[in-house]
């Protein structure tokens, strides 16, 4: 009986480690975030608010909820879902409340600054930018943008880079600064090429300061990229493309 007991308990000791693994919320968000699906985010949003349920003063639990609402936000305009403004506007402000809490318990990281800038502009899709900055968001979205460049210009895919040049093209005049926003975006493209939506953005900035043989030569790179994820993108490069 003695033996049957030992044996029992050096299962259960073995076992414990995968049923704790197993229950890993913010591992599983992250896997489902990197299949860059709409209904990855969709999973991973419930998972993010579980971790963060369970741990509200863990910084990774934050950020990471951060990352999922905006990108559910984000997709949904992509994938132009009935009602998309209204996702943008909600899943946009929640992004935010997470990454400004992540910001507050660790002001050092590029994680938390990003994600606000990012959650944001995804609030901005749902309300309008004039709306944001009558909320007194164009600072804050600024200092996020430019804090997380200085912290980590690299991450996700140089992405602090990307934000902060289309951060200075979508402004209205005469906040805006084509110029600082072409110089940024030349800047993505150098350090991450083969980006359609970099290749967009960069496209539509020469378009602001009339470099139209530049600007057609980098829309028809992006207006050629097939993938699934970059569709949104592609389409968007050929409609400027018959602009120009």
């Amino acid at each position: 009986m003695k033996k049957v007991l030992l044996a029992l308990v050096a299962l259960f000791i073995v076992a414990l480690p995968l049923s704790v693994m197993a229950e890993d919320p913010i591992a599983e968000a992250k896997a489902l975030m990197k299949l860059k699906t709409l209904d990855g985010y969709t999973k991973a949003v419930p998972l993010s608010l579980k971790a963060v349920q369970a741990q509200p003063q863990s910084y990774e639990a934050n950020w990471v909820a951060a990352k999922a609402h905006r990108l559910y936000g984000d997709e949904s305009k992509k994938q132009n879902v009935a009602g998309w403004k209204a996702i943008c506007k909600e899943y946009g402000k929640k992004g935010m409340g997470f990454a400004e809490k992540a910001i507050a318990l660790n002001p050092n990281r590029v994680e938390g600054h990003f994600w606000y800038g990012c959650s944001v502009g995804t609030y901005s899709d749902g309300v309008s930018v004039v709306t944001a900055l009558k909320e007194g968001l164009k600072d804050k979205t600024q200092k996020g943008f430019e804090t997380s460049y200085k912290l980590d210009r690299s991450y996700e895919d140089y992405g602090p880079v990307k934000a902060l040049g289309r951060f200075w093209y979508v402004l209205p005049w005469p906040l805006n600064d084509k110029k600082k926003a072409v110089a940024l975006l030349e800047e993505f493209n150098k350090s991450f090429p083969g980006d359609a939506e970099g290749e967009l953005y960069l496209g539509q900035a020469y378009v602001s300061v009339k470099e139209k043989d530049k600007a057609r030569a980098i829309l028809t790179k992006a207006s050629a990229a097939t993938a699934s994820k970059d569709r949104y993108y592609a389409d968007e490069a050929k409609k400027a493309l018959a602009g120009l």
